[in-house]
């Protein structure tokens, strides 16, 4: 299939529940949204929210704080694990992902130390119904990722990675744990995983990450993060294989030299985005981490836009800042963006906007960056949103 830019452009942001008004609303919206991407990615950093909140708050007509842990926590609809790296995904995943817990089952740091108290720390987690690092109790540290910790984090944790625990709620940034086998339905923790070798399990994720962005090519990406084993040989293998079953089509598009390819089942919607968006244009600032940002070359490619998470960048080399948000506008990226939530004073602070090369701030796009400003604000319980750009 032949494509202009415009049209691909148009059939990721409408996906995406990104161009015009937004489609995806309430519980059913987000898990619909969830269930058509496989996994939105984790990440605990809140500077004006963390970064899953920021995706979803950009497409949920009415997301809320609640919403998200009322299915993560309370309905059990969705469960936070490794995916692509720590993500929220659809609890009906969990048999596919049983890769990851005998990895760490049998390569996890300080497996000898955990070993020796892990049935310990699974009988008072199922007598106290669920537990936290600070109020198991166990004595001792243990050797840890990044740094030691203490022995009742690393079993906690480890216990997790391997699948006997789950998370039970959280409070801030303080995880409490519970039992897997007192917390999920016993047909999902009991379903055997649906892959018969690693070449079906990495075609299952493949797939998932051509949905997760909408469009990928078969080329090295930031996408296959958590696609454990897979290298090129495999990646071609797979990719054929998607393409002879007609799991996937090809998309050749202008100005982008490689293939590009989309999921069967989009073929219509892939259609539509050949007629002009005629709708209202809207602003919509993205998180550092969103699923649309996954592969940046490929964003540059289609729009143009090029995207650096500073956060891991010395202050000196910035070029922009610590925790910048793409800005939407439309079709096109409008710029970028550094909103802080200031809780003491109940304000967000917005540092600074840095539009795009050739970009026009127009008073209807100003109009649509405040509107959406101010919801992020109301979403934090911030009472104003106050600028000090310069």
């Amino acid at each position: 299939m032949q494509a202009s830019l415009e049209q691909l452009r148009r059939f990721l942001l409408r996906r995406h529940g990104l161009l015009g008004a937004r489609r995806f609303r309430g519980p059913d919206g987000l898990m619909q949204y969830i269930r058509q991407c496989g996994c939105i990615q984790f990440d605990p950093v809140d500077v004006c929210g963390k970064s899953h909140e920021l995706a979803l708050l950009a497409r949920i007509h009415d997301f809320s704080h609640h919403m998200l842990d009322d299915l993560l926590y309370d309905k059990r609809q969705l469960i936070d694990f490794f995916d692509k790296n720590l993500c929220i995904m659809p609890v009906e995943d969990w048999p596919c992902l049983e890769h990851i817990r005998r990895w760490y089952r049998e390569n996890g740091r300080s497996m000898e130390q955990v070993n020796q108290v892990s049935e310990q720390v699974l009988e008072t987690v199922h007598q106290r119904g669920h537990v936290s690092a600070d109020t198991l109790g166990l004595e001792g540290r243990a050797d840890w990722y990044w740094s030691g910790s203490s022995l009742s984090r690393v079993a906690l944790e480890s216990l997790y990675f391997r699948g006997d625990l789950v998370i039970h709620h959280k409070k801030g940034s303080i995880k409490s744990y519970a039992l897997a086998s007192d917390t999920l339905p016993a047909d999902i923790l009991n379903a055997p995983c649906p892959f018969p070798d690693d070449i079906t399990r990495m075609r299952w994720q493949v797939l998932r990450r051509i949905g997760a962005i909408g469009a990928l090519w078969n080329r090295p990406s930031d996408a296959w993060l958590g696609v454990d084993g897979m290298k090129s040989p495999q990646r071609q293998e797979i990719f054929h294989s998607l393409e002879a079953q007609g799991d996937i089509l090809p998309v050749q598009v202008e100005g982008i030299p490689a293939t590009l390819y989309i999921r069967a089942g989009e073929l219509e919607d892939w259609k539509a985005a050949a007629t002009p968006f005629t709708g209202q244009k809207r602003v919509r600032m993205l998180a550092p981490l969103d699923c649309l940002m996954w592969d940046r070359r490929l964003i540059e490619a289609i729009f143009g836009f090029a995207y650096t998470w500073e956060i891991y960048t010395p202050a000196a080399k910035r070029k922009y800042s610590y925790y910048v948000l793409p800005v939407l506008y439309g079709e096109r990226f409008a710029g970028r963006i550094e909103p802080v939530a200031d809780r003491k004073r109940k304000v967000l602070t917005v540092r600074n906007f840095w539009p795009e090369k050739g970009f026009r701030q127009t008073e209807a796009f100003r109009k649509e960056l405040e509107k959406e400003l101010e919801r992020l604000a109301a979403f934090h319980g911030l009472s104003k949103v106050e600028w000090v750009e310069g």
